[in-house]
């Protein structure tokens, strides 16, 4: 399975960065309780920076997503299969 480009709701906070709330993912709707961590990679060849996000939803699973500055899209990281 592919990452996925899915529909983010943020909140901009007094500084201007956005955190998601909440995000749409396969047509359902899954709140974020809490973001458990974050950090930005930075690829200087293509000047692609991403802030990720690893975060629970309301579905009672972990996510991971993240905002691609360059395209302005935001990603739904698939769990790889072991």
């Amino acid at each position: 399975m592919l990452d996925e480009i899915i529909e983010v709701v943020t909140y901009s906070g007094y500084r201007g960065d956005e955190v998601p709330r909440l995000f749409f993912l396969n047509e359902k709707r899954i709140e974020i309780v809490e973001i458990l961590e974050t950090w930005i990679e930075e690829d200087f060849a293509s000047k692609v920076r991403k802030r990720f996000f690893k975060v629970k939803g309301n579905d009672g699973n972990t996510h991971q997503i993240y905002y691609n500055e360059k395209t302005l899209e935001w990603i739904h990281v698939q769990k790889k299969n072991k």
